[in-house]
């Protein structure tokens, strides 16, 4: 149970109910909790308490499934899953390890993020992109040149942009969710590792489909 207030479906700001109907569909989530992931969903009726807040989280969950961003989706997400483990969120680390799924990450790279200094199946920029996003978490930013030099020999500055914005704002999500006690995070004597469920709801192809399923049912209602 999370540490603070829900918001009733009921209640909500008109801006998160589209946002709600992709998710849960019809249901209000403090009444009948679940997300086809398998988590408890309650981190947006949690953010939904400051309207503004969580119109700032969820633009910021557009930003990086933009089609506008020049990094690797692969990339990406190595980079916001392996930050779930650096901070300890087991909601995080869980979700981006499916979300590593859509964008097509062998399960032997997925299930080697937690230990990937001892692991052989990441290549060189995978390997600093792991490297610098414990620095970002880890070291409160402080990165090595050798670090630095191999991101600039594979990304341009935009990407390390990119990277480096994203990543902290995924180490930003599981602070809070630890914080709040939301999702996974809520017990603590949990294990730091995936928790079974279906993928395939947190891909751009889902996303895009429903959105687009969601707008057409408003305007047949109108």
């Amino acid at each position: 149970m999370p540490r603070i207030q829900q918001v009733s479906r009921s209640d909500l700001h008109p801006a998160a109910e589209t946002i709600f109907q992709l998710i849960f569909g019809d249901r209000d989530p403090t009444v009948e909790p679940g997300t086809d992931t398998g988590s408890p969903g309650d981190w947006w009726p949690t953010f939904a308490l400051v309207p503004e807040v969580f119109d700032h989280a969820v633009a910021g969950l557009a930003l990086y499934r933009s089609p506008e961003r020049k990094l690797d989706p692969q990339l990406r997400e190595l980079g916001q899953t392996r930050v779930g483990w650096d901070v300890g969120s087991r909601f995080v680390f869980s979700q981006h390890c499916k979300s590593c799924r859509t964008v097509g990450i062998s399960e032997e790279k997925i299930k080697s993020i937690s230990n990937w200094e001892e692991s052989e199946c990441f290549n060189e920029i995978e390997r600093a992109v792991l490297a610098y996003t414990d620095c970002l978490a880890l070291n409160n930013g402080l990165v090595t040149d050798e670090i630095f030099h191999t991101l600039t020999e594979h990304l341009s500055d935009e990407e390390i942009l990119e990277l480096t914005y994203i990543v902290a704002t995924y180490g930003m999500h599981g602070v809070i969710s630890r914080a709040l006690q939301l999702e996974f995070d809520a017990d603590e004597n949990q294990p730091l590792e995936e928790v079974e469920g279906d993928h395939q709801s947190l891909s751009q192809e889902h996303t895009q489909r429903r959105m687009q399923e969601i707008i057409d049912e408003e305007k047949s209602g109108d």
